[in-house]
């Protein structure tokens, strides 16, 4: 075979995160030999971040899936045989048309969500094959339903500044967010800004990477937050630092917002918080004086059940003393609303049935196990999701996919814990192997993937597989046999319509260029610039009569989660938060070797009180447990976290645990507030020791007499 001279391929990271890092891919004989950062990228800027670094062994990992496989012994078993494609494709064609015959296509769920984003990959795979259908379907609510709920509502959309834009800020309350770990391009232009003076704040329940680095670290009460944004408002109000001319001007309700504030005095909110009343209030008076003032958070700050509230409350603070519309001011949390693609192009729904039913995806183990019926779903189909490791409540998730009459499809790159469980498996394609169009949620730029090399083995991307999955469904429609370049550039141009962030950008110059930035006019690259709000009243909504429609007060509230308060004393004393990890991102990369080494292994963080009291020594085996499930984990004793929290980070896979269980084996499935929005973090647990194998054996070791 001729040799042929190395080429740099234009890629993407297509991983759930903010930066939506732009790659070069250096191909060498078919193969990728080596895969960097673009050094040109004005946010990448030559740099990969922890998880991304080793991604040719992702790629090139001896256990990845290869081929198409039938389960042969019981399921979970993890006993396969090898199929080929169009062994598997019928099967499943097969089994749907049956189901659909007797039950209708409101039977079969398909599951997906982040594993890898973008345009065709993620969002055209996961809609018009399935429109076609008419299948069941299925509310994305896991992540951030609560916060876009609340920032449509309220401010019009998920708007946020250019995050070079932190070098004009004075002050950054960083809430709930770890960016260090979750939106690492974001430190540089934080750290800058802070040898400049910046003032920084991190406010969490666990002193994080980035809390270390900050002037003022506030260790608060988890879900407590929404009472802490209501007592700055308070002392903001009571001591007349609000600017009453621009509320006048731009605002709806802020009388009622101050009356609402008056019940969150600094006293009562320290008790609710952990807080103390004096940091309260410097707190409130250094960010009504020193503008730019600037609240960056995240989606971990909504994952509890009053989560819809704390960011109506978050949103709502920065209106007090005018920071929206101001450079290095306001909020900054997602640019998605910048550019939303046109749904009708994305999924076709007007030629397509009506959606029968939609079940959320939170409640996957109950709708599994009963709470759907009339007909139960009968047919699961999951791809760029890991439901049994990253789904709440895992262990209702995992008695619903052992239900024999359940036929289940897993599209997936390794064979992770939800395929396990499954009838049938699919190898999946990775990043370097397809071409796609990504839209980054932390800055303004489109970043367009060029496939680098050919797929190994049999390996199908999620748009082909939906492609032969509907030609075996007898489905014609031409939609469906769009390339990918097709359905791109016809997204693309039907977003166009009315949308002047997309002026001059062609599918041609991105796939030239490979990142191109919005076109962003002067008036609109500071977002709400003039007080402009793309709400219906035109003006950030501090009361919001939409709530109403949700059943939630219009004005911002604090309520405390029900587990943390009249459920406690039955599921356990400490509050369980699972936050990111700082190697993994949710349960992606939680089987490659190099990053579990560096992630450690699965451990709970306890603070030396709790751990005293508990009788656990750092390093020892506990189990966690409460009436959801269990789990066994490494104790850390650290001050870290504060009493009676207990922190561990997301992402081990169940297969690597003890018992084969994960975290989500503990965690609550019931509702937030907004949007149907999952609540992770309204979790109580019970932590003991246990007696693990290994000390067991020792143990009965006869130690020689003196």
């Amino acid at each position: 075979m001729a040799l042929t001279e190395p080429r740099l391929i234009r890629g993407a990271c297509p991983h759930d995160c903010p930066d939506t890092c732009a790659t070069l891919s250096e191909v060498h004989n078919g193969r990728v030999v080596r895969f960097v950062a673009d050094p040109d990228h004005p946010i990448t800027q030559g740099w990969l971040c922890a998880k991304v670094r080793p991604y040719l062994e992702r790629v090139y990992a001896d256990d990845r899936l290869m081929y198409p496989l039938r389960r042969k012994g019981p399921k979970g078993s993890d006993r396969w045989e090898r199929i080929t494609w169009d062994e598997a494709i019928d099967e499943i064609a097969g089994r749907w048309k049956a189901i659909i015959a007797e039950d209708g296509a409101q039977a079969i769920l398909p599951y997906s969500y982040s594993g890898t984003l973008g345009l065709v990959e993620n969002m055209v795979a996961a809609t018009r094959f399935w429109n076609r259908m008419g299948a069941c379907g299925l509310e994305r609510s896991i992540c951030d339903a609560a916060a876009t709920t609340a920032s449509i509502a309220t401010i019009g959309g998920k708007l946020a500044p250019d995050p070079r834009d932190v070098a004009h800020t004075k002050t950054i309350l960083i809430w709930g967010h770890n960016p260090a770990s979750t939106n690492p391009h974001f430190m540089p232009f934080l750290r800058e800004a802070q040898r400049n003076g910046t003032y920084v704040v991190v406010i969490d329940p666990r002193r994080t990477v980035t809390a270390k680095s900050a002037d003022l670290y506030l260790q608060v009460k988890p879900a407590t937050d929404a009472a802490l944004a209501l007592g700055l408002m308070h002392v903001i109000f009571r001591d007349g630092l609000h600017d009453p001319d621009w509320l006048d001007a731009h605002s709806i309700g802020w009388q009622e917002l101050r009356e609402r504030t008056a019940h969150f005095s600094p006293e009562k909110v320290a008790v609710i918080t952990g807080i103390d009343a004096e940091t309260i209030e410097s707190l409130a008076r250094r960010f009504a004086a020193e503008s730019p003032a600037m609240i960056k958070f995240s989606d971990g700050v909504q994952r509890h059940e009053n989560g819809g509230q704390t960011i109506r409350a978050l949103l709502c603070l920065p209106a007090l003393t005018g920071q929206y519309g101001v450079r290095g001011g306001g909020i900054f949390y997602s640019q998605s609303s910048h550019i939303v693609w046109d749904e009708e192009a994305m999924g076709k729904a007007s030629e397509c049935p009506p959606v029968p039913r939609i079940v959320n995806m939170n409640r996957l183990g109950a709708s599994l196990t009963g709470e759907v019926s009339d007909p139960p779903i009968r047919s699961l189909y999951v791809f760029i999701a890991n439901p049994v490791t990253s789904t709440p409540n895992a262990g209702a998730t995992v008695q619903g996919l052992m239900r024999e009459d359940l036929f289940t499809v897993v599209h997936e790159q390794f064979m992770t814990d939800t395929a396990r469980y499954a009838d049938i498996v699919l190898p999946a394609t990775s990043q370097l192997e397809r071409d796609d169009l990504h839209k980054a949620y932390g800055h303004r730029h489109l970043q367009y993937n060029h496939a680098a090399v050919p797929p190994p083995g049999e390996c199908r991307g999620n748009w082909q597989v939906m492609q032969d999955l509907a030609a075996a469904m007898g489905y014609d429609d031409p939609w469906l046999k769009q390339s990918t370049t097709e359905v791109i550039e016809e997204i693309l141009e039907a977003t166009k319509t009315g949308n002047t962030f997309l002026e001059g950008i062609t599918l041609e110059r991105l796939q030239d260029e490979g990142t191109v930035a919005y076109s962003v006019k002067p008036d609109e690259d500071v977002p709400f610039a003039g007080g402009r709000f793309r709400t219906a009243s035109g003006k950030i909504e501090l009361r919001c009569d939409a709530m109403l429609d949700h059943g939630v007060d219009p004005l911002p509230d604090y309520k405390e989660p029900l587990e943390y308060g009249a459920e406690r004393n039955q599921l356990g004393d400490l509050v369980l938060i699972s936050g990111a990890a700082h190697h993994f991102v949710s349960s992606s990369f939680g089987n490659q070797p190099s990053l579990q080494a560096k992630e450690g292994r699965p451990q709970i963080l306890i603070n030396p009180t709790d751990a005293l009291r508990l009788g656990i020594a750092d390093r020892s085996h506990v189990e966690v447990y409460n009436q959801r499930g269990s789990c066994e984990l490494i104790a850390r004793v650290t001050d870290e976290t504060a009493p009676g929290v207990a922190v561990s980070p997301k992402g081990q896979w169940g297969q690597s645990m003890p018992g084969k269980r994960g975290l989500n084996w503990l965690t609550s499935d019931r509702l937030a507030d907004l949007g149907g929005q999952s609540t992770f973090h309204s979790t109580m647990v019970s932590v003991r020791p246990v007696r693990t194998i290994a000390a067991t054996l020792l143990e009965s070791v006869a130690v020689p007499a003196d």
